[in-house]
C-alpha cells in the first residue's frame, strides 16, 4: 500500500482527491496539509507527497526543496500551472513527478505509483515543453531570464527588478537583450507577450 500525503490550500479540492486517491486499492492517503510547511512535520510512514504549487505561506517548490534536502519521500506536483517557469522550478527543487489537475484518474494513479517506485513522470504537455528547451539549448531562457520576464509582467521598471534580484540595473539590461535575442522581439511588451504565448512564464 502507498502511503501518500496531500497538500493543497483549497479543502475542497483536497476532499475530491483524497476521494479518487482512496478509490485505488494499492494507494491510501494518510495525512494533509493546507500548506507547504506541513512537509516540515512528515509523518514517518509516507511514501510520496503530492503538492500543489501555488499556495499562501510555503508553496509547493519550497516544500520540495525542504524535502530533498531532509532526504524525504520522493514528490508529485499536481498543479493547474503548466509554464515553463513552473515546470523547471518545480524540478530544480527535486520533484520527481509533475502532473496536471486536469489529468485522467488512470493517469493520476500511475503517476503515483511511479512517484513511489523513484520513476519520474510528467504529463504529456509538461513533457513537450521539456523537450523544446533540450532540443532548442541555444533558445531556451536561463532560470533567471525568466525570473526577469515574470517580474516584467508585473509591470516593474528595471530599477525595481534590479532591487527584487539584487542585482545592477546594467545586469538586468544585459538579462533583457539576451531575452529579446532569444525570443526573436524588440521591446519589453512584445518580450511579456511572447513568453506567456510559449508557456514561459504565467497569465
Amino acid at each position: 500500500m502507498i502511503s501518500v500525503m496531500l497538500i493543497d490550500d483549497h479543502p475542497v479540492v483536497r476532499a475530491g482527491l483524497r476521494a479518487i486517491l482512496d478509490s485505488f486499492e494499492d494507494i491510501t492517503v494518510t495525512a494533509e496539509g493546507s500548506s507547504g510547511a506541513a512537509v516540515d512535520d512528515l509523518p514517518a510512514d509516507i511514501d510520496v507527497v503530492i503538492t500543489d504549487l501555488q499556495m499562501p505561506g510555503v508553496g509547493g517548490v519550497e516544500a520540495t526543496r525542504r524535502l530533498a534536502a531532509a532526504g524525504g519521500p520522493p514528490v508529485l506536483v499536481l498543479t493547474t500551472f503548466d509554464t515553463q517557469a513552473d515546470v523547471v522550478a518545480a524540478l530544480e527543487a527535486g520533484a520527481l513527478g509533475y502532473l496536471l489537475k486536469d489529468a485522467p484518474e488512470e493517469q493520476l494513479h500511475d503517476a503515483v505509483v511511479a512517484t513511489a517506485r523513484g520513476q519520474r513522470t510528467l504529463a504529456p504537455g509538461v513533457a513537450a515543453t521539456l523537450a523544446e528547451r533540450l532540443t532548442r539549448p541555444r533558445e531556451a531562457l536561463s532560470g533567471r531570464e525568466i525570473e526577469i520576464l515574470q517580474a516584467l509582467a508585473s509591470g516593474a521598471s528595471n530599477r525595481e527588478l534590479a532591487k527584487q534580484l539584487f542585482i545592477s540595473e546594467a545586469t538586468v539590461k544585459t538579462h533583457l537583450i539576451h531575452v529579446y535575442q532569444k525570443l526573436g522581439v524588440d521591446n519589453r511588451t512584445a518580450a511579456v507577450s511572447e513568453a506567456r504565448r510559449r508557456k514561459l512564464i504565467s497569465s
